[in-house]
């Protein structure tokens, strides 16, 4: 007489996931159709919807006709959703681990996969489907109805792009945002708390506000900035992390001059949230949609093309004939087809735009042959952290099915520490990216530095020139090249595509005739209001630029007038005063600002708001604090001094001296037409304006 096997809490656990994966893609199915699906009887699928709705993986929905057992709709919810993920990656590791099981019953030997939670890529074949994280059409709809009466958080930019790329796979093998687990694990020694290789930590920053307002446990709706759910996303964990030690790590310095770590620091929210993710839509995007890939559009498209082995260039730069004649070479050398995959999310501060980028791509993509090439574009916003940023490269390009990954010299670096060194190594980051590049699933290809032989006419790697003593060497930095592109000088066309030169001179056309910003900085009564109404009335009369300008006292009239002089509201009055002068310079205008702004890390970010569209002028009006208070035409100190005013610059609360600003101007013992004229000669040596 045999006996049945009993079931165990694992048989259990496959019976819900396989019935929140037909409530997902059947959610209309009557309880007939579901239970013959799943193989159950229907009292058995009671029982088990029971079970689920009582742990809130599903809600149901009244619905009319005459069949009794189609009264009720079950959807899922968001936690349904969440559990299915996790379900998913439980069911594909039992699964594996029987298959591994009956392989070594049958020959007698281990199968050699690795487990799936120490593969970052469990898929052998790079161009198979990738997991990703949105729910079906049918749930995103009731997802969203559902998701409207959750507290929601307004995503950051950068946000925006880490949520869009762990939706759609981009990120594999994350499902969320960092727990603080995962988190430790990942500023420590890049690795997830399962031992999965990522060296990246992908958070979501939010105020203490927020993050006090929230429990563990609770589902949140994460918006755009127009107000679109995108997601939800249960909290798992809430805490405030060690950014400097998470700067230090990550990053290699605890240093502002590094755009990531100032970020760190002076924008990202102090608290950090953890949780998986559950996608409802992608983030729109109206520009260049048709060269926007997911990662399984991509793979998808390489299969159809019958691509096998593909190498992907990574850039944030215009394409020159340098960077044609290396991808040339690097796919020669890989024996694959190539990917032109440039970033289009957030670069570095003062990079080309990205709608200039892109036209700049699609100018010379004719260069190339069509059937070894392609390009999409990649929504990722970098962090510019060099070796471990390589790495985070190497696995993105990798779940986009990537088989070969050019990785350059100082790769992703963002320049000079602030005591004027690199922050990182030359051959920093090919060298991270060598040791891990076998278990990331995706082989490095060395970025050569071509240079331009003149007498043989051709670009050749640089540490490859034998007969360099006989031969003329050509080669245009970056800094070069913008030099040239301010000053109008001509561009050879060996060194980049007059297609290329012609898009960059729309955007970027000679200094003289940018938009600019003259940001004067100083004390209350150091003199920057008068100097700066002088140097409107000389840029007035010199013409062909429209002048604004824009005065602290004026500004705090007319655009914060409901702002108070708390340290946050100075920050917001400043930021407000860097939008208007940013969108001034975008126009061709010339925006003059004359605040105090006290602050260092503030005048930094309006710096780079301007730097987007043009130059930035900080002028320091380096009046003394004693001479301001003589002056004291306002009696400010006289009541900053008696404790009637709080927070007063310079009396009781700090003042950044600017530490590098464009010009220097003192003002005791010189009369304001001098003081403006000596701005003039700064612009004229800039080449802001022609010479009189």
């Amino acid at each position: 007489m045999s006996s049945k096997t009993p079931k165990t809490n694992s048989d259990e656990e496959d019976l819900l996931f396989r019935l929140l994966r037909q409530l997902d893609t059947a959610p209309e199915a009557s309880q007939r159709v579901t239970a013959a699906a799943l193989e159950i009887s229907l009292g058995r699928l009671n029982t088990l919807l029971r079970t689920a709705v009582e742990a809130g993986f599903i809600s149901i929905n009244q619905r009319s006709g005459p069949d009794k057992r189609q009264r009720f709709a079950y959807t899922l919810t968001s936690r349904g959703a969440t559990e299915k993920v996790r379900l998913t990656d439980q069911f594909l590791t039992r699964k594996l681990a029987d298959y591994n099981a009956l392989h070594a019953e049958l020959t007698g030997t281990a199968s050699g996969l690795a487990p799936i939670k120490h593969r970052n890529h469990p898929m052998e074949n790079n161009l198979a489907p990738i997991p990703e994280l949105f729910v079906s059409y049918e749930s995103a709809q009731k997802l969203k109805v559902e998701a409207a009466d959750l507290v929601s958080h307004d995503l950051t930019p950068r946000q925006i792009c880490d949520l869009e790329l762990l939706m759609n796979g981009g990120f594999n093998p994350l499902k969320g945002f960092l727990g603080e687990e995962d988190y430790n694990g990942v500023v420590e020694n890049m690795r997830l708390a399962d031992g999965q290789l990522w060296p990246m930590p992908i958070t979501l920053d939010v105020s203490e506000e927020f993050a006090a307002s929230l429990e563990v446990g609770q589902d949140i709706a994460l918006r755009d900035q127009e107000g679109v759910i995108l997601a939800t996303m249960t909290v798992t964990d809430n805490w405030v992390p060690n950014k400097s030690k998470e700067a230090e790590k990550v990053f290699g310095a605890d240093d502002d001059a590094h755009p990531a770590v100032n970020y760190l620091h002076n924008t990202a929210g102090k608290v950090y949230l953890g949780g998986p993710v559950v996608g409802i839509q992608q983030p729109v995007h109206y520009d260049f949609r048709a060269r926007r890939d997911t990662p399984n559009e991509l793979r998808a498209y390489f299969r159809k093309l019958g691509w096998r082995r593909i190498v992907a260039f990574q850039t944030r730069n215009p394409l020159h004939r340098a960077h044609q004649e290396l991808t040339f070479r690097a796919a020669k050398e890989a024996q694959a087809n190539l990917l032109i995959h440039p970033v289009v999310g957030m670069t570095k501060p003062g990079d080309v735009d990205h709608f200039t980028r892109v036209r700049c791509y699609e100018a010379v993509l004719d260069k190339y042959p069509a059937s070894t090439t392609t390009m999409s574009l990649l929504p990722l916003a970098m962090r510019m952290a060099g070796p471990r940023e390589a790495v985070w490269h190497g696995l993105i390009r990798a779940n986009f099915g990537c088989t070969h990954f050019i990785v350059g010299r100082d790769h992703a670096g963002p320049g000079s520490n602030s005591q004027g060194e690199d922050f990182y190594g030359p051959y920093d980051a090919q060298d991270l990216f060598r040791e891990h590049q076998e278990e990331m699933g995706i082989e490095m290809v060395d970025f050569k530095h071509m240079v331009w032989v003149q007498e043989r006419a051709q670009y050749e790697p640089n540490d490859e020139i034998e007969d360099r003593d006989n031969v003329t060497i050509l080669n245009i930095s970056g800094t070069e090249l913008r030099r040239r592109l301010a000053e109008g000088l001509e561009i050879p066309e060996w060194f980049s595509f007059p297609e290329v030169v012609k898009e960059l001179r729309k955007t970027k056309p000679p200094r003289s005739k940018q938009g600019f910003t003259v940001f004067f900085t100083g004390f209350s009564g150091s003199g920057k209001s008068t100097i700066a109404n002088a140097l409107m009335v000389k840029l007035m009369e010199m013409g062909g630029r429209p002048v604004t300008l824009l005065d602290g006292d004026l500004v705090r009239k007319n655009l914060s007038s409901e702002l108070g002089f708390s340290k946050e509201h100075r920050d917001l009055n400043i930021r407000r005063i860097g939008y208007v002068a940013s969108e001034i310079t975008k126009n061709g205008g010339i925006a003059i600002c004359a605040p105090i702004a006290p602050y260092a890390t503030t005048r930094r970010a309006v710096r780079e708001d301007v730097e987007a569209f043009g130059a930035f002028v900080e002028v320091h009006v380096a009046t003394s604090i004693e001479e301001c208070e003589k002056r004291d035409r306002k009696g400010l100190y006289k009541l900053a001094r008696e404790g009637k005013i709080k927070e007063f610059t310079g009396i009781s609360d700090p003042y950044d001296v600017p530490a590098n600003p464009e010009l220097s101007v003192e003002t005791e013992g010189a009369d304001v037409d001098n003081c403006a004229h000596q701005v003039i000669l700064k612009l004229e040596s800039m080449g802001l304006i022609a010479a009189q």
